[in-house]
């Protein structure tokens, strides 16, 4: 494409289009244009994040109206041009200045710069001749047409473009969703089957679909309102006759939408985070977990089980109401604080935000390529709505449950300690870990310890990039030690969990996931055989 310097015409009218500098087509909007305008729009993007000391957005900053010459930093009366930038100044009130002043009046642009900036032009000067006819020479009225005769094709490209886009957006504006909330979805397609000598469950096809409404008012917080159904229930609990090995994402199971989650984020402070749960809290919403890559809050992109993605002594009250706080001293410390109640809306008897069942977290975490997480997490289960657990993890003892420890249901005060760690050894390398203990004391019979840990391997970017391998390794909670009247015998074996998954990420939207989780001595208890679970997990992303 030919190139023009402002010698190339030098009456008042041919600088009109050059006194916008092509920048003009940067002030009239995102034009579609050729390779050399392409960085006008990066430019916008630039200004829009608020980066104005890019070089980019210097360069093609968008042009301010002056009414004199005089105003223009870098044109002096002795350059060759002052008097046709003065008359288009004062004359036709079409000059235009970067914002530091300058007019920048050497450099070179092409036919389509020209033209666009001419375009702007001719709009302001078919106001003159509306407004009074004599403002313009018949010398002008010539040029004006030798001008539009030359720049014929490329005045019409500009707007036919300008016209296109003006459509487009009346469209987008007419049906966008809404100005201040984004729609993300997640659907979930499982095939999946379990694998022992007597377990005879069937291969399932499944699903689960979530769909958030993330609201910002100010820019910095966040409503989230999320919808979900689905029909994966609790995975093969029902089949092998344990929480072990439950998937990531199961729990819906009869495809009705349901309010799943609504939370309230927002700033406090610069290093202070606030969250609000009104409805399914949990406590790794605003406490790390320290299992990158793993963790995806029970979304269908990271581990396959509930225990791959986090120590579950988060899961304690799962599902609650509450609030939790987040503060960073700045990038090797972070403290976080909460607390949940999941029968915090109901105002009955025993029940109600602090006389039911509730949980208080205090979590430290050190360190940044290498982390260090020390959890705390005071909890109370009653009678009345009795949750004791690890949110659909662990062995049947694990979870105290009276009826497989032949004992009265009672209420259960727990303290339970984690240790997480995450090492980031490479950006495609992450080992990670954790250690967790619950001692819990049951109300008028005695105390119980419980054990969980694991090693997790993460994978990012294998073999392809937003693609993952994963592996994981550990026990899930387990009773190691129950002191009550009586001392009723129970096995002890370790309840080992092995996981191993690779997720290929097809497009930005679509990503397959197989993998196999293996449970061996399931209910903590050799006797029983090993269990395979196979599933190959399809995720649609929107």
């Amino acid at each position: 494409m030919s190139q023009f310097s402002l010698k190339s015409l030098a009456t008042p009218l041919s600088i009109a289009g050059f006194a916008l500098l092509g920048a003009t087509v940067y002030l009239d909007g995102a034009i579609a244009a050729p390779p050399s305008l392409h960085r006008a729009t990066e430019s916008q993007n630039l200004f829009r994040q608020g980066d104005l000391n890019s070089p980019i957005s210097q360069e093609f900053a968008p042009l301010d109206r002056v009414n004199s010459v005089s105003d223009l930093s870098d044109v002096s009366p002795n350059d060759w041009a002052f008097q046709a930038l003065q008359s288009l100044g004062e004359r036709y009130q079409c000059l235009l200045a970067y914002p530091d002043g300058s007019y920048r009046g050497d450099r070179a642009l092409t036919r389509y710069e020209f033209a666009a900036g001419l375009n702007t032009c001719l709009d302001r000067i078919q106001v003159l001749i509306e407004e009074n006819i004599s403002a313009l020479s018949p010398e002008d009225l010539a040029q004006l047409r030798r001008l539009q005769e030359e720049f014929a094709a490329e005045l019409a490209t500009l707007r036919g473009r300008v016209d296109a886009l003006e459509v487009r957006t009346a469209e987008l504006e007419a049906n966008q969703f809404s100005t201040t909330t984004k729609l993300v979805g997640e659907a979930i397609f499982n095939l999946a089957d379990s694998f022992s000598e007597n377990d005879e469950s069937q291969f399932a096809f499944s699903q689960r679909v979530r769909l958030n409404f993330v609201t910002s008012f100010s820019g910095k917080d966040s409503l989230i309102t999320r919808l979900e159904f689905g029909n994966i229930g609790n995975s093969f609990a029902d089949e092998i006759g344990t929480n072990e090995g439950r998937y990531a994402y199961d729990g819906a199971g009869d495809n009705v939408v349901r309010l799943n989650r609504l939370h309230y984020n927002f700033p406090i402070a610069d290093n202070l985070k606030a969250s609000i749960f009104a409805n399914a809290g949990g406590h790794h919403f605003y406490a790390p977990t320290l299992n990158p890559y793993l963790e995806a809050g029970g979304g269908g992109t990271g581990a396959l089980s509930r225990f791959g993605e986090r120590n579950p002594i988060f899961r304690t009250t799962l599902g609650g109401v509450g609030v939790g706080f987040q503060y960073k001293a700045g990038n090797l410390l972070e403290v976080n604080a909460g607390y949940l109640s999941n029968e915090g809306n109901t105002p009955q008897r025993s029940q109600g935000l602090f006389d039911g069942n509730y949980s208080a977290l205090t979590q430290v975490i050190f360190g940044d390529r290498f982390k260090i997480g020390l959890t705390y997490i005071h909890g109370y289960d009653g009678t009345s709505n009795p949750r004791f657990g690890f949110g659909g993890t662990g062995t049947a003892l694990g979870t105290l449950n009276p009826s497989a420890l032949g004992l009265r249901a009672t209420p259960v005060v727990s303290n339970s300690y984690g240790v997480q760690t995450s090492l980031r050894i490479s950006p495609q390398l992450i080992l990670g870990g954790w250690l967790g203990k619950t001692s819990a004391r049951l109300i008028g019979l005695g105390d119980a310890d419980i054990w969980n840990y694991a090693v997790t391997l993460a994978l990012p970017d294998l073999g392809k990039q937003g693609s993952l391998g994963g592996l994981i390794f550990g026990a899930e909670p387990y009773l190691s030690d129950l002191d009550v009247p009586g001392n009723p015998d129970f096995p002890t074996d370790i309840p080992f969990h092995v996981e191993g998954f690779y997720k290929y990420q097809m497009s930005d939207n679509i990503a397959i996931t197989p993998g196999l989780i293996w449970l061996t001595s399931p209910n903590q208890n050799k006797d029983n055989d090993d269990v395979f679970i196979g599933t190959v997990r399809t995720t649609f992303s929107f």
